[in-house]
């Protein structure tokens, strides 16, 4: 899983397949939500537009916050700026 940020253009993506996938059909479930579906079915990625407002970060400090997990722990990653 890679996560990414594009302060050009405020977008945060959340791959959740290393490989590029070609023949991607991205699905828009709101104004700021694309999903991205393999040609398998599976998801290939997600994508956040408006990030800074959705992660609520500010410009020099935008994470994405993951929990659970066996460990039932909660670490805070930041994002790769591009």
């Amino acid at each position: 899983m890679k996560i990414t940020y594009d302060s050009k253009f405020n977008i945060a993506y959340l791959a959740l397949r290393d490989k590029k996938e070609k023949n991607v059909t991205t699905i828009q479930l709101s104004d700021e939500v694309n999903v991205d579906v393999a040609p398998d079915g599976g998801i290939y990625g997600i994508e956040l537009l408006n990030a800074k407002k959705q992660l609520k970060g500010d410009k020099n400090n935008l994470s994405f916050t993951v929990s659970g997990g066996v460990s039932q722990k909660t670490v805070k990653v930041p994002l790769l700026v591009k």
